[in-house]
């Protein structure tokens, strides 16, 4: 597409209303796509932020101490006790919740830990290294809940991060190439409809030309008619009162 390029349509004022009317929602969608943008911008540094503060959190935190917890409880159970606990596990305890945040019309999948169930392995460690386990249960949980927290950031990241690309890519298009275009058709029917009504004016100072021209020689024709209707009148009158002078004269002579 041309720098210059313009919709095709016949200049006329229906058209040129027609334009206006595109022009103002171009600028409306415009206005209202920037302001999405800027929405989700917002909520994009945000998650941002809130990944990398969860993250630390996994490193140097949540995984650490659960590695640690693990280490404890294979020190004060025993190795055999991971094996007990895999074979106990017949349903998970631990389940994800899915839910959609609404952020300026985009829907962002959401991600909540949820226990439920009975655990089966509550009774495992009775016999020794029972609160070593507990404490490394309790932490791995710790560190699960942080991971599906982290696993719903990113996601909520990476849809926000293609719908602001899809949005922009929107914004630039609306006002670097559809409102120029608009704004370009609009200057051309408007040019085409000022030289239409010169060209109307001129045509009707022709005409009105052309009119006072016909009357003003038609005048001149009838003047010139009444000069010698005059004429013939006087010819006339003239030669009949010669007529009746003669015949005067005859009687007189009588």
């Amino acid at each position: 597409m041309g720098d210059n390029s313009k919709i095709n349509i016949f200049p006329s004022r229906m058209a040129l209303t027609t334009m206006k009317a595109r022009l103002k929602s171009a600028k409306q969608g415009h206005s209202l796509l920037k302001k999405k943008s800027d929405a989700l911008q917002m909520k994009f540094r945000k998650i941002l932020r809130q990944i990398v503060d969860t993250r630390q959190q996994v490193m140097q935190e949540a995984m650490p101490e659960a590695m640690m917890a693990l280490a404890s409880a294979n020190f004060a159970a025993g190795s055999e006790f991971g094996m007990i606990v895999r074979q106990n596990a017949g349903k998970a305890r631990m389940k994800v919740r899915s839910e959609v945040d609404n952020i300026a019309g985009v829907k962002l999948p959401t991600f909540l830990p949820v226990q439920a169930g009975v655990d089966s392995n509550e009774l495992t460690g009775m016999a020794k290294g029972g609160a070593a386990i507990k404490v490394c249960r309790e932490q791995w949980v710790k560190c699960i809940e942080v991971l599906v927290v982290l696993a719903s950031l990113q996601t909520s990241f990476r849809t926000l991060d293609d719908v602001i690309k899809a949005t922009n890519r929107r914004v630039n298009a609306i006002e670097h190439v559809i409102i120029p275009r608009i704004e370009r058709t609009l200057a051309y029917i408007t040019s085409e409809l000022d030289e239409a009504e010169r060209e109307e004016f001129f045509r009707l100072k022709k005409i009105q030309a052309k009119k006072k021209k016909i009357k003003q020689e038609k005048e001149e024709r009838l003047a010139k008619l009444g000069q010698i209707v005059d004429k013939k009148d006087d010819g006339m009158l003239g030669g009949l009162g010669d007529a009746m002078g003669g015949g005067k004269d005859k009687d007189l002579l009588f």
